[in-house]
Protein backbone atom coordinates (compact mmCIF):
# COMPACT_ATOMS: atom_id res chain seq x y z
CA UNK A 1 0.00 0.00 0.00
CA UNK A 2 1.00 3.64 -0.47
CA UNK A 3 3.47 5.04 0.46
CA UNK A 4 5.58 1.83 0.42
CA UNK A 5 4.10 0.96 -3.01
CA UNK A 6 4.26 3.70 -5.62
CA UNK A 7 2.81 2.63 -8.96
CA UNK A 8 4.45 5.52 -10.78
CA UNK A 9 7.90 4.01 -10.28
CA UNK A 10 7.34 1.83 -13.35
CA UNK A 11 6.18 4.80 -15.43
CA UNK A 12 8.89 7.35 -14.66
CA UNK A 13 10.96 7.00 -17.86
CA UNK A 14 10.40 5.78 -21.39
CA UNK A 15 12.74 2.84 -20.76
CA UNK A 16 10.86 1.74 -17.64
CA UNK A 17 7.54 2.06 -19.44
CA UNK A 18 8.75 -0.09 -22.31
CA UNK A 19 10.18 -2.68 -19.94
CA UNK A 20 6.76 -3.13 -18.31
CA UNK A 21 4.78 -2.96 -21.57
CA UNK A 22 2.09 -5.64 -21.67
CA UNK A 23 0.91 -5.27 -25.29
CA UNK A 24 2.88 -4.38 -28.40
CA UNK A 25 2.16 -3.94 -32.10
CA UNK A 26 4.18 -5.73 -34.79
CA UNK A 27 3.85 -5.78 -38.59
CA UNK A 28 2.54 -9.37 -38.33
CA UNK A 29 -0.62 -8.11 -36.61
CA UNK A 30 -2.28 -6.51 -39.64
CA UNK A 31 -4.48 -7.52 -42.56
CA UNK A 32 -4.97 -4.98 -45.37
CA UNK A 33 -8.36 -4.83 -47.13
CA UNK A 34 -8.21 -4.36 -50.93
CA UNK A 35 -11.06 -3.26 -53.23
CA UNK A 36 -10.77 -4.76 -56.72
CA UNK A 37 -12.39 -3.44 -59.90
CA UNK A 38 -12.88 -5.23 -63.23
CA UNK A 39 -11.01 -4.10 -66.32
CA UNK A 40 -7.55 -2.60 -66.66
CA UNK A 41 -5.83 0.62 -65.62
CA UNK A 42 -8.77 1.61 -63.42
CA UNK A 43 -8.24 3.58 -60.23
CA UNK A 44 -11.03 5.28 -58.30
CA UNK A 45 -10.56 7.24 -55.08
CA UNK A 46 -13.09 6.63 -52.29
CA UNK A 47 -14.14 10.10 -51.16
CA UNK A 48 -15.36 8.97 -47.73
CA UNK A 49 -12.11 7.09 -47.02
CA UNK A 50 -9.09 9.31 -47.75
CA UNK A 51 -6.17 7.25 -49.02
CA UNK A 52 -8.31 4.26 -50.06
CA UNK A 53 -8.84 3.37 -53.71
CA UNK A 54 -10.71 0.86 -55.81
CA UNK A 55 -8.22 -0.50 -58.35
CA UNK A 56 -8.20 -3.01 -61.17
CA UNK A 57 -6.23 -6.24 -60.89
CA UNK A 58 -3.33 -5.11 -63.08
CA UNK A 59 -2.71 -2.11 -60.80
CA UNK A 60 -3.30 -4.24 -57.74
CA UNK A 61 -0.52 -6.59 -58.78
CA UNK A 62 1.88 -3.66 -59.16
CA UNK A 63 0.92 -2.43 -55.72
CA UNK A 64 1.40 -5.91 -54.27
CA UNK A 65 5.16 -5.61 -54.72
CA UNK A 66 5.28 -2.96 -51.98
CA UNK A 67 2.66 -4.30 -49.57
CA UNK A 68 4.25 -4.88 -46.17
CA UNK A 69 1.22 -6.44 -44.47
CA UNK A 70 1.58 -10.22 -44.24
CA UNK A 71 -2.04 -10.70 -45.32
CA UNK A 72 -4.66 -9.00 -47.47
CA UNK A 73 -8.43 -9.35 -47.62
CA UNK A 74 -9.86 -9.00 -51.13
CA UNK A 75 -13.29 -7.50 -51.86
CA UNK A 76 -14.71 -7.49 -55.38
CA UNK A 77 -16.45 -4.37 -56.68
CA UNK A 78 -18.17 -5.58 -59.87
CA UNK A 79 -19.75 -3.23 -62.37
CA UNK A 80 -23.55 -2.91 -62.36
CA UNK A 81 -23.79 -5.12 -65.44
CA UNK A 82 -22.33 -8.04 -63.51
CA UNK A 83 -25.00 -7.91 -60.82
CA UNK A 84 -28.32 -9.73 -60.77
CA UNK A 85 -30.88 -10.94 -58.23
CA UNK A 86 -29.05 -14.24 -57.67
CA UNK A 87 -25.46 -12.97 -57.58
CA UNK A 88 -24.59 -15.22 -60.51
CA UNK A 89 -21.17 -13.69 -61.12
CA UNK A 90 -20.07 -14.43 -57.54
CA UNK A 91 -19.69 -18.16 -58.14
CA UNK A 92 -17.82 -18.09 -61.45
CA UNK A 93 -14.20 -19.23 -61.29
CA UNK A 94 -13.30 -16.63 -63.95
CA UNK A 95 -14.94 -13.74 -62.10
CA UNK A 96 -13.37 -10.72 -60.47
CA UNK A 97 -12.03 -11.98 -57.13
CA UNK A 98 -10.70 -15.37 -58.34
CA UNK A 99 -8.82 -13.52 -61.06
CA UNK A 100 -7.32 -11.13 -58.51
CA UNK A 101 -6.36 -14.03 -56.23
CA UNK A 102 -4.55 -15.86 -59.00
CA UNK A 103 -2.70 -12.69 -60.02
CA UNK A 104 -1.66 -11.91 -56.45
CA UNK A 105 -0.45 -15.45 -55.83
CA UNK A 106 1.62 -15.42 -59.01
CA UNK A 107 3.27 -12.17 -57.95
CA UNK A 108 3.57 -12.78 -54.20
CA UNK A 109 3.14 -16.50 -53.42
CA UNK A 110 3.98 -15.91 -49.75
CA UNK A 111 1.27 -13.26 -49.30
CA UNK A 112 -1.68 -14.58 -47.29
CA UNK A 113 -4.78 -13.93 -49.40
CA UNK A 114 -8.16 -13.89 -47.66
CA UNK A 115 -11.37 -13.31 -49.61
CA UNK A 116 -14.67 -11.90 -48.46
CA UNK A 117 -17.61 -14.25 -49.04
CA UNK A 118 -20.83 -12.25 -49.26
CA UNK A 119 -23.36 -11.51 -51.97
CA UNK A 120 -24.18 -7.84 -51.28
CA UNK A 121 -21.71 -6.58 -53.88
CA UNK A 122 -23.02 -9.00 -56.51
CA UNK A 123 -26.79 -8.71 -56.10
CA UNK A 124 -28.78 -6.05 -57.91
CA UNK A 125 -30.72 -5.35 -54.70
CA UNK A 126 -27.64 -5.07 -52.46
CA UNK A 127 -28.70 -7.56 -49.81
CA UNK A 128 -26.29 -10.21 -48.54
CA UNK A 129 -28.30 -13.16 -49.77
CA UNK A 130 -30.89 -14.45 -52.23
CA UNK A 131 -34.35 -12.98 -51.73
CA UNK A 132 -37.44 -15.16 -51.47
CA UNK A 133 -39.89 -14.30 -54.23
CA UNK A 134 -42.95 -14.41 -52.00
CA UNK A 135 -41.73 -12.37 -49.02
CA UNK A 136 -38.84 -10.33 -50.39
CA UNK A 137 -36.80 -11.39 -47.37
CA UNK A 138 -33.42 -13.09 -47.51
CA UNK A 139 -33.85 -16.82 -48.09
CA UNK A 140 -31.25 -18.20 -45.71
CA UNK A 141 -31.01 -21.74 -47.08
CA UNK A 142 -30.95 -20.70 -50.74
CA UNK A 143 -28.18 -18.26 -49.86
CA UNK A 144 -26.01 -21.03 -48.39
CA UNK A 145 -25.71 -22.74 -51.76
CA UNK A 146 -24.44 -19.59 -53.47
CA UNK A 147 -22.05 -18.71 -50.65
CA UNK A 148 -20.61 -22.23 -50.84
CA UNK A 149 -20.12 -21.94 -54.60
CA UNK A 150 -18.41 -18.58 -54.15
CA UNK A 151 -16.05 -20.01 -51.52
CA UNK A 152 -15.13 -22.94 -53.78
CA UNK A 153 -14.35 -20.57 -56.67
CA UNK A 154 -12.04 -18.55 -54.45
CA UNK A 155 -10.36 -21.64 -53.03
CA UNK A 156 -9.79 -23.01 -56.52
CA UNK A 157 -8.04 -19.73 -57.40
CA UNK A 158 -5.65 -20.16 -54.50
CA UNK A 159 -7.17 -18.22 -51.60
CA UNK A 160 -5.56 -19.21 -48.31
CA UNK A 161 -8.66 -18.35 -46.35
CA UNK A 162 -12.29 -17.46 -47.11
CA UNK A 163 -14.23 -15.11 -44.85
CA UNK A 164 -18.02 -15.51 -44.91
CA UNK A 165 -19.68 -12.25 -43.89
CA UNK A 166 -23.32 -12.72 -44.97
CA UNK A 167 -24.42 -13.69 -41.42
CA UNK A 168 -26.50 -16.53 -42.85
CA UNK A 169 -27.34 -19.24 -40.35
CA UNK A 170 -25.24 -22.33 -41.04
CA UNK A 171 -22.91 -20.60 -43.49
CA UNK A 172 -19.70 -21.89 -41.91
CA UNK A 173 -20.84 -25.51 -41.93
CA UNK A 174 -22.13 -25.25 -45.50
CA UNK A 175 -18.88 -23.71 -46.72
CA UNK A 176 -16.69 -26.16 -44.79
CA UNK A 177 -18.61 -29.09 -46.25
CA UNK A 178 -18.39 -27.66 -49.77
CA UNK A 179 -14.66 -26.97 -49.49
CA UNK A 180 -13.93 -30.44 -48.16
CA UNK A 181 -16.07 -32.09 -50.84
CA UNK A 182 -14.15 -30.10 -53.45
CA UNK A 183 -10.80 -31.23 -52.07
CA UNK A 184 -9.94 -27.85 -50.54
CA UNK A 185 -9.17 -29.26 -47.11
CA UNK A 186 -6.38 -26.74 -46.49
CA UNK A 187 -8.48 -23.64 -47.20
CA UNK A 188 -9.24 -22.02 -43.85
CA UNK A 189 -12.39 -20.16 -42.83
CA UNK A 190 -12.36 -16.82 -41.01
CA UNK A 191 -15.93 -16.25 -39.95
CA UNK A 192 -17.41 -12.80 -39.46
CA UNK A 193 -18.80 -14.43 -36.35
CA UNK A 194 -19.85 -11.32 -34.42
CA UNK A 195 -20.87 -8.85 -37.11
CA UNK A 196 -23.12 -6.10 -35.85
CA UNK A 197 -25.73 -4.03 -37.70
CA UNK A 198 -23.54 -0.97 -37.32
CA UNK A 199 -23.68 2.63 -38.47
CA UNK A 200 -19.90 2.50 -38.91
CA UNK A 201 -20.13 0.67 -42.27
CA UNK A 202 -21.33 3.70 -44.23
CA UNK A 203 -18.10 4.61 -46.05
CA UNK A 204 -17.47 1.00 -47.12
CA UNK A 205 -20.91 0.72 -48.70
CA UNK A 206 -20.03 3.71 -50.85
CA UNK A 207 -16.61 2.21 -51.58
CA UNK A 208 -17.97 -1.22 -52.57
CA UNK A 209 -21.25 0.00 -54.12
CA UNK A 210 -23.01 -2.47 -51.83
CA UNK A 211 -25.69 -0.48 -50.01
CA UNK A 212 -29.08 -2.25 -50.00
CA UNK A 213 -31.53 -0.79 -52.51
CA UNK A 214 -34.31 -1.06 -49.92
CA UNK A 215 -34.68 -1.98 -46.28
CA UNK A 216 -31.67 -2.73 -44.11
CA UNK A 217 -29.67 -5.68 -42.77
CA UNK A 218 -30.87 -5.73 -39.19
CA UNK A 219 -32.75 -9.01 -39.63
CA UNK A 220 -29.51 -10.91 -40.19
CA UNK A 221 -26.76 -8.84 -38.57
CA UNK A 222 -26.40 -8.63 -34.80
CA UNK A 223 -28.19 -5.98 -32.72
CA UNK A 224 -25.61 -3.58 -31.24
CA UNK A 225 -27.19 -3.99 -27.79
CA UNK A 226 -26.58 -7.75 -27.55
CA UNK A 227 -23.22 -8.98 -26.27
CA UNK A 228 -24.36 -12.44 -25.16
CA UNK A 229 -26.00 -13.13 -28.52
CA UNK A 230 -22.75 -12.19 -30.28
CA UNK A 231 -20.75 -14.66 -28.21
CA UNK A 232 -23.34 -17.35 -28.86
CA UNK A 233 -23.16 -16.72 -32.63
CA UNK A 234 -19.38 -16.86 -32.57
CA UNK A 235 -19.21 -20.11 -30.64
CA UNK A 236 -21.74 -21.67 -33.01
CA UNK A 237 -19.48 -20.75 -35.92
CA UNK A 238 -16.56 -22.32 -34.07
CA UNK A 239 -18.57 -25.52 -33.64
CA UNK A 240 -19.40 -25.51 -37.36
CA UNK A 241 -15.72 -25.47 -38.28
CA UNK A 242 -14.48 -21.86 -38.34
CA UNK A 243 -10.69 -21.64 -38.06
CA UNK A 244 -10.75 -17.94 -37.14
CA UNK A 245 -13.46 -15.84 -35.53
CA UNK A 246 -13.97 -12.13 -36.10
CA UNK A 247 -15.57 -9.20 -34.30
CA UNK A 248 -16.80 -6.33 -36.50
CA UNK A 249 -16.62 -3.35 -35.90
CA UNK A 250 -13.65 -3.23 -33.54
CA UNK A 251 -13.37 -0.19 -31.27
CA UNK A 252 -17.08 0.17 -30.34
CA UNK A 253 -17.21 -3.57 -29.52
CA UNK A 254 -14.05 -4.13 -27.49
CA UNK A 255 -16.14 -5.67 -24.70
CA UNK A 256 -17.36 -8.35 -27.14
CA UNK A 257 -13.82 -8.89 -28.40
CA UNK A 258 -12.45 -9.31 -24.88
CA UNK A 259 -15.17 -11.75 -23.88
CA UNK A 260 -14.81 -13.80 -27.04
CA UNK A 261 -11.05 -13.99 -26.49
CA UNK A 262 -11.66 -15.71 -23.14
CA UNK A 263 -14.39 -17.99 -24.56
CA UNK A 264 -12.45 -19.54 -27.46
CA UNK A 265 -9.07 -21.03 -28.23
CA UNK A 266 -9.42 -20.10 -31.90
CA UNK A 267 -7.50 -17.10 -33.28
CA UNK A 268 -9.64 -13.96 -33.18
CA UNK A 269 -9.55 -11.05 -35.62
CA UNK A 270 -11.10 -7.62 -35.22
CA UNK A 271 -12.14 -5.47 -38.18
CA UNK A 272 -11.48 -1.76 -37.76
CA UNK A 273 -14.16 -0.81 -40.25
CA UNK A 274 -14.49 2.05 -42.70
CA UNK A 275 -16.26 4.39 -40.31
CA UNK A 276 -13.58 3.96 -37.68
CA UNK A 277 -10.89 4.62 -40.29
CA UNK A 278 -12.71 7.67 -41.68
CA UNK A 279 -13.19 9.22 -38.25
CA UNK A 280 -9.47 9.08 -37.55
CA UNK A 281 -8.60 10.41 -41.00
CA UNK A 282 -11.02 13.34 -40.94
CA UNK A 283 -10.25 14.21 -37.32
CA UNK A 284 -6.56 14.21 -38.14
CA UNK A 285 -7.09 16.38 -41.21
CA UNK A 286 -9.03 18.86 -39.05
CA UNK A 287 -6.21 18.90 -36.47
CA UNK A 288 -8.73 17.70 -33.90
CA UNK A 289 -6.24 15.00 -32.91
CA UNK A 290 -2.86 13.61 -33.87
CA UNK A 291 -3.80 10.96 -36.45
CA UNK A 292 -0.64 8.90 -36.06
CA UNK A 293 -0.82 8.79 -32.26
CA UNK A 294 -4.56 8.10 -32.27
CA UNK A 295 -4.34 5.36 -34.92
CA UNK A 296 -1.53 3.61 -33.07
CA UNK A 297 -3.43 3.88 -29.79
CA UNK A 298 -6.59 2.49 -31.37
CA UNK A 299 -4.73 -0.48 -32.84
CA UNK A 300 -2.96 -1.11 -29.54
CA UNK A 301 -6.29 -1.14 -27.68
CA UNK A 302 -7.75 -3.63 -30.16
CA UNK A 303 -4.76 -5.90 -29.61
CA UNK A 304 -4.97 -5.42 -25.84
CA UNK A 305 -8.62 -6.49 -25.89
CA UNK A 306 -7.61 -9.81 -27.44
CA UNK A 307 -7.32 -9.54 -31.22
CA UNK A 308 -4.68 -11.78 -32.78
CA UNK A 309 -4.97 -9.80 -36.02
CA UNK A 310 -6.47 -6.45 -36.99
CA UNK A 311 -8.10 -5.90 -40.36
CA UNK A 312 -7.63 -2.21 -41.07
CA UNK A 313 -7.33 0.18 -44.01
CA UNK A 314 -4.49 1.81 -42.04
CA UNK A 315 -2.39 -1.37 -42.07
CA UNK A 316 0.39 -0.04 -44.28
CA UNK A 317 0.62 3.27 -42.42
CA UNK A 318 0.63 1.53 -39.06
CA UNK A 319 3.44 -0.80 -40.13
CA UNK A 320 5.44 2.19 -41.36
CA UNK A 321 4.92 4.03 -38.07
CA UNK A 322 5.85 0.95 -36.03
CA UNK A 323 9.00 0.14 -37.94
CA UNK A 324 10.05 3.68 -38.84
Amino acid sequence: MFPRTRMRRNRRTEGLRRLAEETALTPADFILPLLVLPGKRRREAVSAMPGVERISTDLLVRRAEAIRSPAVMVFGVPDAGDKDERASSAIREDSLVPGAVRALKRKRPELIVITDICLCGYTSHGHCGILAAASGEVDNDATLEVLSGMAKAHAAAGADMVAPSAMADGQVRAIRDALDEGGFHHTAIMSYAAKFASSFYGPFREAAHSAPAFGDRRSYQLPPANRREAIRDALMDEAEGADWLMVKPAMPYLDVLAELRTATRRPVAAYQVSGEYAMLKFAGAASALDEKAAALEAALCIRRAGADAIITYSAEELIQWITG
